[in-house]
């Protein structure tokens, strides 16, 4: 029997189809069904210049947009070879590991909700609101947050922010032992979880699997500890790990995540320098408006910068991060023009959703949600 799952269906996390191919109730196949969504943004990156394109990466995951605006300003950095100021890349990984906690509470809050507990997305959602309130004096924004600049931030953060930050890191802890208390020794989530959905730890770097899923097939691959950008190297943290490669186990790696997550802000707190939190190069970054209004060159410098953007060399580069969900990484080619010449993104979403067919495969037809929810796919982000 062939059955279409979705591209409607709440489980499904957006509009993802899924074509089962049935037995009774255990599935044969499971062909995942993209497309129902697609914006074209590779394509729009090519008509606008680098500095407007920023927005645009908001939008891919908007679970964490702080990672996708990092992802590519870090590719554009890398191609221009901008240094950015020490302050900056402190406030850059602030931000990245706020936006991991606030991704994988939305992702354990979903999964469980498709499985059928729904206080834990009501929590997830209490908490994760903490953070889009930070996010918000950061930058005025809450989910389309736009605060990643190729050089450095937007703004600098106020006093109230990292109080506000150091409150929530001190909290937080109570929230995640809310979420275990609820789940991690309930019965029915260990029935509907433990040994549903396996991937081998060979199947999952075969098929390209990342982030906390691929951990939990017991691969030790983290991009913050094994290709270090921002100030990871300096910063002392844990990358959890599970061996069964189940839902569980892709629940349970989330979790303990968040909780190094809270280690890594707090160290960054402890450690920020003062100084500047973009670059000060006129080539690449606007110069400050007291000085536009005062000087003539800085005021020349503001115009080159909005009309034209800036004009990095030709070349080609490849830049990746770990984010909530894998490695995000961001292609580019220049031209050596104001604007990307070619740009592609691989998004962790897109390849996740490959090793569906792998996990699905003997187990029934119920078990799927619980595969789903545990990839934690945003559409957004796979059709992009």
């Amino acid at each position: 029997m062939i059955l279409n799952f979705g591209p409607q269906h709440p489980s499904t996390h957006g509009v993802l189809r899924v074509i089962l191919t049935l037995s009774g109730e255990k599935i044969v196949n499971a062909e995942c069904v993209v497309g129902y969504l697609h914006r074209g943004v590779e394509k729009i990156a090519e008509s606008r210049n680098y500095h407007s394109f920023i927005p645009y990466t908001d939008r891919l995951d908007y679970m964490a947009g702080m990672s996708n605006n990092l992802a590519y300003v870090m590719a554009v950095e890398k191609l221009a070879q901008i240094e950015v100021p020490e302050r900056a890349q402190y406030l850059r990984t602030i931000c990245a590991e706020l936006s991991r906690i606030a991704g994988h509470i939305v992702c354990v809050g979903a999964a469980a909700l498709d499985i059928g507990a729904l206080t834990v997305l009501l929590y997830g959602f209490r908490d994760r609101e903490m953070i889009l309130d930070l996010f918000e004096m950061l930058c005025g924004s809450r989910m389309t947050v736009n605060y990643m600049r190729i050089g450095g931030v937007s703004y600098d953060a106020t006093d109230a922010f990292l109080q506000k930050c150091l409150e929530f890191i001190d909290y937080f802890p109570q929230g995640l032992d809310e979420y275990e208390q609820l789940l991690t020794e309930n019965r029915i989530w260990l029935k509907r979880t433990v040994d549903v959905g396996v991937i081998s730890g060979q199947d999952a770097i075969d098929l390209g699997l990342g982030g906390p899923s691929l951990r939990a097939s017991g691969v030790n691959r983290d991009l913050r500890r094994d290709e270090p950008y921002l100030v990871y190297d300096k910063l002392d943290f844990k990358v959890p790990l599970r061996e069964n490669g189940d839902v569980f186990d892709r629940y349970i790696i989330r979790i303990w995540e968040m909780r190094e997550s809270l280690k890594i802000i707090r160290q960054c707190l402890d450690k920020m320098p003062g100084g500047p939190f973009r670059t000060e190069n006129s080539r690449f970054c606007l110069p400050p408006r007291e000085k536009v209004k005062t000087d003539m060159e800085s005021m020349i410098n503001h115009f080159k910068q909005v009309m034209h953007g800036i004009e990095p060399p030709k070349g080609e580069v490849y830049f990746g991060l770990e984010s909530p969900k894998g490695e995000l990484g961001c292609y580019i080619i220049s031209d050596g023009t104001g604007k990307p010449y070619r740009l592609k993104l691989r998004s962790p979403s897109f390849v996740n959703l490959e090793s569906l067919n792998t996990m699905c495969k003997g187990g029934f037809i119920a078990d799927v949600v619980a595969v789903i929810g545990s990839l934690d796919p945003v559409m957004g982000e796979t059709d992009k």
